[in-house]
C-alpha cells in the first residue's frame, strides 16, 4: 500500500476527530469551514486520482465527499424540520392598524415577549394554544401565564436583557383588540385574553413595540432540562413549599424533568415570594443558557437535536416570526454566551392588597418608566451601571 494512501486513511478519522472537537467547544463556522474544505479536498483528491489511472481510490474518494455532503445535508435538514414543527397563531383582524401599537422604530434591535403557559388543571388535557386560537377565539381561563419576560437583543447582537414582569404586577388590563379593562394582576391578560392580549397589555405598559411574541408551556421547560441532560442551581437555604410538598435543601440542587418544574414554579415558603420566583424562572434560565451555550451542546449534532425537538414540540410563535428570521436571528446571535445574557426584572415600589385582587404589586412607576427608556433607546448597559442590584445576582443568592 502507498504512503500517501496510509497517510490519507489516517487523515479521515484524525480530522473527524477535529471537526468533532471544535464544534464540542463552539468553533462551529470554523469547523463548518474546515468540513467544506475537507469536501473539496476529497473532490480534487479524487479527480487527481482517477486522470492517474487510480479508478479505485477516486471512487473510494468521492463516496467518502458523497458520504459526508450527505450526512451534512440531512443534519440541516432535520434542523429546519424541527423548526416547521413549531406552531405558528395569527393576530386578530386589525391589530397592526396605525395607531393600535408603539411605532416601530428604525433599528436593527429586537423585542420579543416570551410567555410561559401553564394549564392550571394539570388532570385536564386541552388542545395547545395554537390550537385554542385556531377559530380566532380564546377560552378564558384555559391557560394562565406566570412568566412574562420582555427579551431585548440590542442592534448589535453582543448583549441580550431578559426583563421580568412578575406575574401579580398590578396593571390596567388590554384585550386583544386595545380595549382597556379594569387593573388587575397582569397575568389576568393571558387567562381572559390569552397571547396578543397581553401583548397589549405589555406593549401598553412599556410603550415598547414588541416584535414577536413566543409561548412555551411548562412541559417544554421539563422537556428541555431532560434533553440536556439537566442543570444545577445552588439554594442558599433549606426552604419548604408546602403547596407543592417539596423541600429544597441547602446546596446544589440536581433540576431534570419534573423536579425543574417545581422549582421555576414555587412561591410558597420564599421570602419575596413573585420577585423570588421571578429569580427562580430567571436563574433556571441562567444554567439552561450556561449549559446549551458553553457545555458542548450546540456543538454535539444528537444532543443538539433532542434539545432543540424539546424546544419546538412546546413552542408557540406569531406567523410573522418565519423559519428563515429564526434561522438569521441564531446566526447573528453566534458567539453570544451566557454571561452576556443579563436578566432584570420591573422594579418595586410596594406590596398592596386590592379588594378585587388580592395581594399585589405597586410598580415604581418612575423607575419603570426609566427601564423602559433604556430599553427603547438600546441603553441597558447605562441603565445597568447605575442600578447594579436590578441585575439578578449570583447563582448562589438566589433563593
Amino acid at each position: 500500500m502507498r504512503r500517501t494512501t496510509v497517510v490519507g486513511l489516517l487523515a479521515v478519522p484524525l480530522s473527524i476527530a477535529g471537526l468533532y472537537w471544535l464544534m464540542l467547544h463552539g468553533f462551529l463556522q470554523l469547523a463548518a469551514i474546515l468540513l467544506v474544505v475537507a469536501v473539496l479536498g476529497m473532490i480534487v483528491a479524487a479527480v487527481w486520482e482517477w486522470r492517474h489511472g487510480h479508478r479505485k481510490w477516486a471512487s473510494l474518494l468521492l463516496a467518502g465527499a458523497l458520504l459526508t455532503s450527505g450526512a451534512v445535508g440531512y443534519y440541516g435538514w432535520n434542523l429546519n424540520h424541527q423548526l416547521d414543527k413549531v406552531d405558528r397563531i395569527a393576530a386578530p383582524p386589525g391589530f397592526d392598524d396605525e395607531g393600535q401599537r408603539p411605532k416601530e422604530k428604525p433599528t436593527k434591535a429586537l423585542n420579543i415577549l416570551l410567555m410561559g403557559a401553564d394549564n392550571p388543571d394539570q388532570n385536564v388535557e386541552k388542545p395547545t394554544v395554537a390550537e385554542e386560537l385556531a377559530d380566532g377565539k380564546w377560552d378564558v381561563g384555559a391557560y394562565r401565564s406566570d412568566t412574562i419576560m420582555v427579551v431585548h437583543i440590542p442592534a448589535d447582537r453582543k448583549t441580550a436583557y431578559v426583563v421580568s414582569i412578575p406575574r401579580d404586577s398590578y396593571v390596567p388590563i388590554y384585550d386583544e383588540s386595545g380595549k382597556r379593562h379594569s387593573e388587575n394582576k397582569i397575568n389576568a391578560a393571558f387567562s381572559e385574553y390569552g397571547p396578543f392580549g397581553t401583548l397589549r397589555t405589555v406593549e401598553k405598559l412599556t410603550g415598547l413595540r414588541m416584535n414577536h411574541l413566543a409561548v412555551i408551556d411548562y412541559e417544554g421547560f421539563r422537556d428541555l432540562t431532560t434533553a440536556i441532560g439537566g442543570v444545577d442551581v445552588y439554594v442558599p437555604e433549606t426552604v419548604y413549599d408546602s403547596y407543592q410538598d417539596q423541600t429544597w435543601e441547602k446546596g446544589w440542587n440536581h433540576l431534570e424533568g419534573n423536579r425543574a418544574l417545581k422549582y421555576v414554579r414555587q412561591r410558597h415558603g420564599l421570602t419575596n415570594g413573585d420577585f423570588d420566583r421571578v429569580a427562580r424562572q430567571q436563574n433556571f434560565l441562567r444554567a439552561v443558557m450556561e449549559k446549551t451555550l458553553d457545555d458542548g451542546t450546540i456543538g454535539n449534532p444528537v444532543t443538539f437535536t433532542r434539545t432543540l425537538a424539546a424546544i419546538t414540540s412546546h413552542l408557540t410563535v406569531d406567523d410573522d416570526f418565519s423559519n428563515g428570521e429564526i434561522r438569521s436571528l441564531a446566526l447573528s446571535l453566534d458567539g453570544l454566551d451566557a454571561k452576556k445574557v443579563k436578566f432584570v426584572t420591573l422594579p418595586l415600589d410596594h406590596y398592596e392588597t386590592v379588594e378585587t385582587a388580592g395581594s399585589v404589586n405597586i410598580i415604581d412607576a418612575a423607575r419603570a418608566k426609566e427601564l423602559w427608556r433604556a430599553v427603547g433607546d438600546d441603553t441597558m448597559s447605562r441603565y445597568l451601571q447605575k442600578y447594579p442590584d436590578d441585575e439578578l445576582g449570583d447563582q448562589r443568592d438566589v433563593s
